[in-house]
């Protein structure tokens, strides 16, 4: 993988090998052209093809080199805010639309891992949301009253039966989400690219997109490998990862980058492993500055947070996650930490996701704040819906609305990355 050692971690060395690409050196003529292979770009491929459509994914790396392939792999319903500041943001027409396709993603992504045999470590168990103090009992109670309005398969457990589920005694309650569960996010995207490509769409990789011109009807994308694409539609499905001095390049300009790493033990002594997780849940807490914590399939505890593993930062948080752990667990005060690894979250100012069309017939879904997995998967079946036709735009899950740069976003980057330093140099120490 391009990014380097600290770029994937744990899940490029457990993911199976990605589907065999190249880079694109030829002129081609498809329905549609898709900038970015991540969760979005590859089942807007996916859709397109088994509808009938021609499509080609332009990948600049590799398959997940984005946020796909370096996320904690937990599948959520609905984003980090709560139903009723959706709501309100978005009115009810679009809320509600938006609440209904999130409440059903996980759904949509455990039923494509199934039906296309993707061999990502799918365990469809349910998360958890675990309360810290009085105030995090206060926010779970409000999020499930708010879901159970909704109908939604929640329910908040008491602190004996957090401690059942978790392992641990540091949470007072948690929040059982049926609807959720984990993967292995480099691998979930891997294996939706080769369905993709399964279904008749082209995937070439290392094969940024340097230049577009619009000639008549169509698009016209040069490449940095030599070939040329003509398509009547463009997806652009690059989000925090799209280069802030290139095509389309207020996507990244309107999102705040949240610095966020993991690290995974060895593989645990079945005694240990049985005690955390024994439902195997993906799990993270209500501070403000949160962990998260979850398995994978060889028994490996991911621990994360906020932070970015560069310069002081990645001895500040290394030494964090050390004395977290073993905090939280103190049975794994000495197992040892196998591998680390981070990446970028984009935060839009009211953290919820955005629909763009960026020119005639180009069009985005971005901002997915930390929530990637299953509304990447499901906008990108969307964005295939209305470039076949099958819906319009005032079907989408949110309006379309103009490409604003996000104030101050420069300064609220590095504020996020020093306050985590800051947090982790003294947490966990007592």
């Amino acid at each position: 993988m391009n990014g380097g050692r600290l770029s994937h971690g744990l899940w490029e060395a457990s993911a199976p090998p990605a589907a065999k690409t190249h880079p694109l050196t030829e002129r081609i003529t498809v329905d549609v052209a898709i900038i970015g292979g991540g969760y979005t770009g590859s089942s807007a491929a996916l859709h397109l093809a088994e509808a009938g459509a021609s499509a080609a994914v332009l990948e600049a790396f590799d398959i997940g080199f984005g946020a796909s392939g370096r996320n904690v792999g937990l599948v959520n319903a609905g984003m980090w805010v709560m139903p009723s500041v959706l709501l309100a943001e978005l009115g009810p027409s679009h809320g509600h639309r938006l609440l209904d396709i999130l409440s059903h993603g996980p759904s949509v992504v455990f039923d494509l891992v199934a039906r296309h045999g993707i061999e990502c470590e799918a365990v469809h168990n349910g998360t958890l949301h675990c309360a810290v103090g009085k105030s995090g009992i206060a926010e779970l109670a409000e999020r499930a009253r708010q879901w159970l309005e909704l109908g939604a398969p929640v329910q908040v457990l008491d602190d004996q039966r957090t401690l059942k589920l978790t392992g641990t005694r540091a949470y007072a309650a948690s929040l059982l989400d049926h609807r959720a569960g984990t993967i292995q996010p480099l691998a979930y995207v891997r294996g939706l690219a080769a369905a993709a490509q399964r279904a008749g769409a082209r995937v070439h990789t290392q094969t940024r997109v340097t230049a577009a011109e619009r000639v008549g009807s169509e698009w016209q994308l040069a490449t940095s490998s030599g070939g040329t694409v003509c398509a009547k539609w463009v997806i652009v499905a690059t989000d925090a990862y799209t280069g802030s001095d290139g095509l389309w390049s207020g996507i990244q300009a309107e999102q705040v980058r949240l610095p966020y790493f993991n690290i995974a033990t060895a593989p645990l002594p079945r005694e240990s492993a049985e005690s955390i997780l024994p439902e195997r849940q993906g799990a993270w807490d209500t501070r403000q500055v949160l962990s998260s914590f979850r398995f994978d399939a060889a028994g490996r505890l991911v621990f994360g947070s906020v932070g970015a593993l560069r310069g002081l930062g990645r001895k500040i948080h290394r030494d964090w996650a050390h004395r977290a752990v073993a905090k939280i667990f103190p049975q794994l005060k000495d197992v040892p930490f196998e591998h680390e690894w981070h990446g970028t979250i984009g935060m839009t100012s009211n953290a919820l996701p955005r629909f763009h069309e960026l020119d005639h017939n180009v069009i985005s879904f971005s901002g997915f704040n930390g929530r990637g997995i299953a509304p990447g998967t499901v906008f990108g079946r969307e964005l295939a819906k209305l470039v076949l036709g099958e819906i319009r735009r005032d079907d989408l899950p949110v309006p379309v609305t103009q490409v604003a740069p996000a104030p101050w976003r420069n300064a609220k980057a590095l504020g996020y990355e020093a306050g985590a330093q800051a947090f982790h140099l003294v947490d966990a120490r007592i």
